[in-house]
């Protein structure tokens, strides 16, 4: 007979809970039992932290921020990968430097974000296709040969071109890559490129072009 009481009482508990008590003007804060970071400390401009070391609550933009909505000074085209008439760049921007540096940081950048579908050599043997995505592209058919750095670019900020029908196979990777990591991934890209369409002639070093003659 208690259990039938110890029902009764949780059946009438919970009634008055949920129902009880709605519409209901409290004084105080609900008891939460999970918060889930609804609340959370925020600090007043101008104020004092001392969470940082010079003890301010505002703190320094970060180098290369850029404010959303506001017109871009990208006369070099750093940031669009287009030129001032509007026509895609055919040679990276002035600002990026090309040297060892940056194609180890393309080469890093790639191996994370492009080589599961494009694969190491970008032949489109990426780990991906072994789970049903046929339809990733070589960098070496014709069409992404002819592909200018601007268009690289275009395509890591803004992903692939829509078809028709709405679908885009590959999507944008402008939050994930910052402009000059972009500018990187795209010199790498092209350096794979020149790995199977390269020629003798395509080497200026002399001592370089002589030791690959030896080799033949």
């Amino acid at each position: 007979m208690r259990y039938v009481y110890f029902a009764t009482f949780f059946v009438v508990a919970l009634a008055v809970s949920v129902l009880g008590l709605r519409g209901t003007r409290f004084t105080h804060p609900p008891l939460e039992l999970f918060p889930d970071m609804d609340h959370q400390a925020h600090l007043k401009p101008m104020a004092t932290s001392a969470l940082f070391a010079d003890g301010r609550a505002d703190r320094p933009i970060p180098p290369h921020t850029v404010a959303a909505g506001l017109p871009l000074d990208d006369d070099d085209g750093l940031f669009r990968g287009k030129a001032a008439d509007g026509s895609f760049l055919t040679a990276l921007p002035a600002p990026i430097k090309v040297d060892a540096r940056l194609l180890a940081r393309g080469q890093d950048r790639f191996t994370i974000y492009c080589q599961p579908c494009h694969g190491a050599l970008g032949d489109g043997q990426g780990i991906t296709k072994q789970y049903g995505m046929t339809t990733t592209p070589s960098y070496f058919d014709d069409r992404r040969l002819k592909l200018t750095v601007g268009e690289l670019f275009s395509t890591i900020t803004n992903g692939s071109v829509k078809t028709p029908e709405g679908k885009q196979n590959m999507l944008p990777y402008a939050d994930k890559l910052a402009v000059e990591d972009r500018w990187a991934v795209v010199a790498y890209v092209r350096a794979l490129q020149r790995t199977q369409t390269g020629t003798l002639k395509d080497v200026t070093d002399a001592a370089a072009k002589e030791a690959l003659l030896k080799t033949k």
